[in-house]
Formats: C-alpha cells, sequence, structure tokens
C-alpha cells in the first residue's frame, strides 16, 4: 500500500434548482489507507467525476459580459393609437392620389399619341396621290347615249380612277364625290364637290342663250327657263357655292369661239337672229350672277382630256386648303424664320442689329456686316448722325465704308447710306425709303 499525501478537491457546479452541495473529499497526509480504502476511494473520486461531467454538460454556458433585463413594454394609449391609424390613412390616400395621378398621365399621352396619330393620318390622307383615290367621278347616264362617249369611259378606265354612272340632279352633268374615311363610321363619308361640268351641244348652247335672253329682257321667274337652264338655276338655288362650267362639244367648237370673242359673227348667228351683244350679255350675267363659265371643246377627247384636269386639281385642293391655313404662309421655312435669341449676357444683340439693317430693300449680309463693324450698336449710329452738323454728311456717312464680299471689294454707297439715315431718323411713318 501506499500512502496519500496530497489534498485532493473536487467541486461540483451548482444546479438550475441550486439543490446539489458541494462535495469536498480531503485526504489527510499522514493518514494511511488500505487497499480498501484506497479502492472505496477511487470509486468515490470516478463516480464525482462522472456528476460533475454530465451537470457541465446540462449547465448552461456562463454570460461572458454582464446582461441588462429587457425593459416592460410599454402600453400605449388610446391617442397613439388612434393617431398611428391616421397617419397609416393619409399613407394610404396619398398613394391612391399618386397612383390616380400616374393613371391620368399615362392616359393623357395615350390620348396624345391617339391625336397625332389622327392627324398624321389626316395629313396623310389630304396628299393629292392618297386624295385621288378617294374622288368618284359620277357621269349622267344621258351622256352615254351620246356618239363617242366610250373615250371618257375609257380614259377613266386606262387611269384607274373610280367613276360611277348615276342620275343627276342637272341633266348632261358630271360632277365628283369624295370619300372621307375619317367620317365613314359617323354616317358622312361621302362629300359632293361644288365642281359641276355640263356637256352640251351647240344646238343645246343656243336654247339655254336664248332662254336667259328672253328672261332678262321680260322679266320672267328662272323658274320658266327652258328644258335645260331650269335644273340648273334651281340647283344654283339650292346651293350658290356650286361652280358649273358649259362645255360646249361640237365640230364647230373652234368658230364659236371666236365669234364669242369677237372675231366675227358669221352666218349662223345671223340666220337665228341672234346678236353678238346680246350673247356677251347673257355671257356676262350667267358668269358674275349664276357663277357658270364657259368653255368650247373639239369632241369627246377634249371633254376627257378636261375631266381629268378638274379631278386632279380637285385632289390638290383639300392639302392647299390645309397649308392656306398658315398664319403667315408667305414666309418661307428657314434659318432665319424663327428669329435670333438674344442671351441675358447681351449676345446676339449685334446679329439682331445686322438683321434689323438687312430688312431695308437691297441690303445685302456683306454690306449689313459692314455697318455694324462700323457702328457695333443703333445708338452709336444716331451719335454719330448726332455730332454732324450738315444733312449731307449724315446722309453720306456710311457711303465710305468697305464691303468685303469672296470676289472683291466696294463701298456702302451713297444709295443705301441715304435710305438707312431716313429710316433711323425720319419721323414721318409713311415716308417711302426708296
Amino acid at each position: 500500500m501506499s500512502v496519500l499525501r496530497q489534498n485532493k478537491t473536487w467541486e461540483i457546479s451548482e444546479s438550475e434548482n441550486d439543490s446539489d452541495a458541494e462535495k469536498v473529499i480531503d485526504l489527510a497526509p499522514d493518514e494511511k489507507l488500505d487497499d480498501s480504502n484506497r479502492g472505496a476511494c477511487e470509486v468515490d473520486c470516478k463516480d464525482a467525476s462522472e456528476t460533475s461531467s454530465q451537470t457541465s454538460r446540462l449547465s448552461a454556458p456562463p454570460p461572458s459580459g454582464t446582461r441588462t433585463p429587457s425593459p416592460a413594454k410599454k402600453r400605449r394609449s388610446k391617442e397613439e393609437i388612434e393617431a398611428d391609424r391616421e397617419r397609416a390613412k393619409q399613407r394610404r390616400e396619398d398613394r391612391e392620389k399618386q397612383r390616380e395621378a400616374k393613371a391620368k398621365q399615362k392616359e393623357e399621352r395615350r390620348q396624345e399619341i391617339q391625336r397625332r396619330k389622327q392627324a398624321a393620318e389626316t395629313l396623310k390622307s389630304l396628299k393629292p396621290e392618297n386624295c385621288l383615290k378617294c374622288l368618284t367621278v359620277c357621269i349622267d347616264p344621258v351622256l352615254l347615249q351620246h356618239e363617242g362617249a366610250d373615250i371618257l369611259l375609257d380614259t377613266l378606265c386606262e387611269l384607274d380612277w373610280r367613276y360611277r354612272v348615276d342620275g343627276q340632279q342637272i341633266p348632261h352633268s358630271i360632277t365628283w364625290t369624295r370619300e372621307l374615311l375619317q367620317q365613314v363610321e359617323a354616317g358622312q363619308g361621302l362629300v359632293e364637290e361644288e365642281h359641276v361640268l355640263q356637256v352640251l351641244t351647240l344646238t343645246d348652247l343656243l336654247d339655254v342663250l336664248i332662254s336667259v335672253k328672253k328672261m332678262l329682257d321680260n322679266e320672267e321667274d328662272e323658274l320658266e327657263g327652258g328644258v335645260l337652264l331650269r335644273p340648273l338655276l334651281e340647283c344654283l338655288n339650292r346651293d350658290a357655292k356650286k361652280e358649273v362650267t358649259l362645255l360646249v362639244m361640237d365640230s364647230q367648237a373652234e368658230f364659236w369661239s371666236k365669234a364669242f370673242v369677237g372675231y366675227g359673227l358669221g352666218e349662223t348667228l345671223q340666220s337665228i337672229g341672234v346678236k353678238y351683244m346680246d350673247m356677251e350679255e347673257v355671257l356676262v350675267y350667267l358668269q358674275l350672277n349664276k357663277n357658270i363659265s364657259l368653255v368650247f371643246l373639239d369632241g369627246w377627247q377634249g371633254v376627257a382630256n378636261h375631266v381629268c384636269a378638274v379631278t386632279k386639281a380637285l385632289s390638290k385642293r383639300p392639302f392647299k386648303l390645309l397649308t392656306d391655313q398658315v398664319e403667315l404662309p408667305f414666309c418661307v421655312d428657314g434659318s432665319w424664320a424663327s428669329g435670333v435669341r438674344v442671351e441675358k449676357d447681351g449676345s446676339g444683340l449685334k446679329q439682331v442689329w445686322s438683321r434689323q439693317i438687312q430688312q431695308l430693300n437691297r441690303v445685302s449680309p456683306a454690306v449689313a456686316a459692314a455697318v455694324t463693324e462700323a457702328y457695333p450698336s443703333p445708338q452709336l449710329l444716331l451719335q454719330a448722325y448726332q455730332s454732324l452738323e450738315l444733312e449731307v454728311m449724315r446722309k453720306g456717312l456710311l457711303a465710305p465704308l468697305t464691303v468685303k464680299t469672296e470676289d472683291k471689294e466696294r463701298r456702302v454707297g451713297p444709295d443705301i447710306s441715304s435710305r438707312v439715315y431716313r429710316c433711323f431718323t425720319a419721323q414721318n411713318p409713311q415716308l417711302v425709303l426708296d
């Protein structure tokens, strides 16, 4: 047996419920243990070691630092809860307003795009090449009974133009209808043009003229005219904007055209008792009071050519009317049309001064540059005029200035110098500078 002379101590950590006590085993150095006591001691040490390891595994790890307990949650008052609800409600309303504003802006952009698209489509449809496809030539079926009327139909077919044979209000007439693509859904897709052609023979023309002459001499009612004149006057009374052209188609059309302009009367007029002055009076009355003009043609080929010319003119009319709506149609597009921009620091004033001088007749940019180089502002030019005593010297102040061009150099001259002087010093607003 050996004697244990060392004190050994085992400490057991506290459990969660603080029920276990610390176990300490002391061995006196001088105490002698036998084998049985030594065995019992080893068993006790083994048990204590196992208990210590098990307790250390079950116990929580020691804190790394000092922990403060969490404060108790403060209860909100009813006013605070109500204020939070109001703020949440306000935020929801703001989000809703922002959403509505974005939706409104999106709708406005969509409508603006739609308006631009419609405007572009309208402008495209008004171009002559597209407008020509919307025109339809309406021919009175009575005209097709004349020999040679197929020339007109063949010409329209060759040009691939639309035509329709339909009864007209004015007999022996040719009219035009225009299809408006933007108003088809509204039931206003067809618009009748104001121009009307009435094809007459030489005999028909004489009947019309004699009827008008009798109406003027006897002061008869317009409704008592002849078979051809009455429907014509009735149509003009319903729509005063109609423009009627009488197409006289006959082999002697050239002779009759000369007769009506004063080259001679001919035996035919004398045989029926019609005077030249009477015909002139009738034609003037028809043109001034009824907006009826007279054209002499040679056969149906001349009629077909005239119909084609009128059709092309009608196709160009909408686009011309659109361009005439500009406020200043005489101003062409160019860099000068928008004027000169003057900045806050005064840059651009010299160019404005140069443009002002160029408004005078026969003043080129080179001449204006020479004047502005010598006198950079209108005030300096006026001061120079005031410093001179004689009128002749004032008028010739700018004459010796040198004008530099690409080819040569020349002077401003007394003419331009005098006109510039009158422009800036004259008190009469009605003064003619040239």
